[in-house]
């Protein structure tokens, strides 16, 4: 009989009982809160820097870094940097930014296009 009165008291606890623990599970509430948000945002980030992300210039673009160097070497006499930017459709300081600086990289399309160059100047035919 103890048994069942103190099961009834766990599941129904009197009122005055509720009111004590009502302060102290609005505290619990707010911490989860507060610590609930940095982990949201965390996360958000976490999404949003694995989406749509193409990977900087440096030592992580090890065949970029070849293909600019490759590309700078096969550029010749005056004017070849003008000739290949008039190709490709970009500006002189652009391509200077792909090639030389090493702080930007083109599109795939580009990338390309300086790699159908780069083939057909070592094999000696005037590309464009």
């Amino acid at each position: 009989m103890l048994l069942i009165a103190q099961l009834q008291y766990m599941i129904q606890p009197p009122p005055g009982m509720l009111r004590r623990l009502i302060p102290l599970a609005a505290g619990l509430v707010a911490a989860a809160d507060a610590t609930a948000a940095p982990v949201r945002k965390i996360q958000r980030e976490r999404r949003k820097s694995l989406r749509y992300k193409a990977l900087g210039v440096g030592p992580s673009t090890p065949l970029w870094n070849e293909l600019a160097n490759a590309v700078v070497a096969n550029l010749g006499p005056r004017g070849d940097k003008a000739k290949l930017a008039r190709l490709l459709g970009i500006s002189r300081q652009r391509l200077h930014l792909f090639l030389v600086a090493k702080t930007a990289q083109p599109d795939a399309e580009r990338t390309l296009q300086l790699l159908v160059w780069l083939q057909a100047r070592q094999r000696g035919v005037a590309p464009g």
